[in-house]
């Protein structure tokens, strides 16, 4: 069956309950490297007690660029990776272990097995 397909199918059982059909479980789709390492990143910066301004004036990024690598919007550079790192003290393989652990934080049954639409 075809994602879309399988959408619409969950789309009609959530909106029609009482007909008896068993309610599916929604799926998350697996976290995207991005946003693990932001979650890594936020959470490395508000454990030391810093600002992002603070951070990323010793990266030498913009406020605003940090704060999109937070919420994962962003992918860095490995060169970036490395001031980043840097900046919060950490090497670049511990800062890395520590964001991938949030990529095993979702429980498999819970991750969906299809192949991931993204938007272009």
């Amino acid at each position: 069956m075809r994602l879309p397909d399988r959408l619409a199918r969950a789309r009609r059982r959530s909106q029609h309950p009482g007909r008896g059909l068993p309610a599916e479980v929604p799926l998350r789709p697996a976290p995207l490297w991005r946003e693990a390492l932001g979650r890594q990143l936020r959470g490395e910066r508000e454990f030391r007690g810093e600002r992002i301004a603070d951070v990323a004036g010793r990266a030498g990024l913009s406020p605003q660029y940090l704060s999109e690598l937070e919420r994962g919007k962003k992918d860095p550079s490995s060169e970036m990776l490395e001031a980043l790192a840097g900046a919060l003290d950490l090497s670049v393989i511990d800062l890395t272990r520590r964001a991938g652990a949030h990529l095993g934080a979702v429980p498999p049954q819970r991750q969906a097995t299809g192949p991931v639409l993204l938007a272009a």
